[in-house]
């Protein structure tokens, strides 16, 4: 394995920079994953076409980390229902140490290669679905334990890391490897390699619920429409659709609760619209 995680900082000195040197060395070197997650797209594809199918089947997609890959996992899963309106139980992420770590670290946690299994199965967990693991340096025991049981019990599994030749990567069947290089501060994971995971994170469920009919060309017709910012979203959809005033609109929304069913009611009364 090359640990580039814990290579030193290409940047000596960062305690002796200015608020604008500093910024601008971070932006620098944030401009860099956006190539790494590029070059990962072979990888992420096959991931992806692997879900859907496991989905399509009845699956879940299950997230599993530790620290800061555990709250991307947990950020990702927890986005999902508002944005596409589909059940919690989708896409579901689990973290070393359970909840509380979602807010404050939990002690060694990360170190327990059997404990992923066991908060697995409080879900029912089954061959239909997909585990994907999630640790920017490709060795954390809690994830690596969680995708060996996977394999054992027959699911598909995957992994997001920023290291190449990781033990992680090599035990998922469908790894993901961004590699990032140093990060700015030495070690630092929640830079560069936490953004890094973000996006492949957002492209992945972005990509799984489109292909499953949760977007309607660019749109989100399936929201929870949990605010008032939500519904005017809503109302301006409906309107953009249908070519009907944002009162008509406004008046299906209501009725009807939904983006989707409100222009299928609309193209159903309108059908000329």
């Amino acid at each position: 394995m090359t640990n580039t995680t814990e290579k030193a900082s290409n940047y000596q000195d960062l305690d002796k920079m200015s608020v604008s040197e500093l910024l601008i060395t971070i932006n620098k070197e944030d401009q860099t994953v956006a190539i790494a997650v590029q070059e990962a797209i072979p990888q992420i594809t096959r991931l992806v076409e692997v879900a859907v199918a496991s989905m399509k089947a009845g699956g879940r997609l299950f997230y599993v980390g530790a620290g800061t890959s555990g709250r991307l996992g947990i950020l990702d899963a927890s986005e999902c229902p508002p944005t596409f309106g589909v059940p919690d139980d989708w896409v579901i992420g689990i973290i070393a140490g359970g909840d509380s770590a979602i807010r404050k670290a939990v002690e060694f946690a990360e170190d327990d290669e059997a404990q992923a299994w066991i908060d697995l199965q409080e879900y029912g967990i089954n061959n239909k679905d997909v585990v994907v693991g999630i640790a920017a340096s490709g060795g954390t025991p809690y994830v690596k334990g969680a995708l060996k049981a996977a394999n054992e019990a027959g699911l598909a599994t995957g992994c997001i890391v920023c290291n190449d030749n990781t033990v992680i990567a090599a035990e998922a069947n469908y790894p993901i490897e961004v590699i990032v290089g140093p990060e700015f501060v030495t070690g630092s994971t929640r830079m560069k390699a936490g953004t890094a995971q973000k996006l492949v994170l957002n492209m992945i469920s972005t990509t799984i619920m489109i292909q499953l009919g949760r977007v309607k060309g660019n749109k989100m017709v399936d929201m929870q429409l949990t605010n008032s910012k939500l519904v005017n979203r809503g109302i301006r959809m409906i309107m953009e659709e249908t070519g009907i005033d944002a009162q008509s609109a406004a008046d299906l929304l209501e009725r009807h609760g939904s983006v989707r069913k409100a222009i299928a009611y609309s193209h159903v009364v309108n059908p000329n619209h």
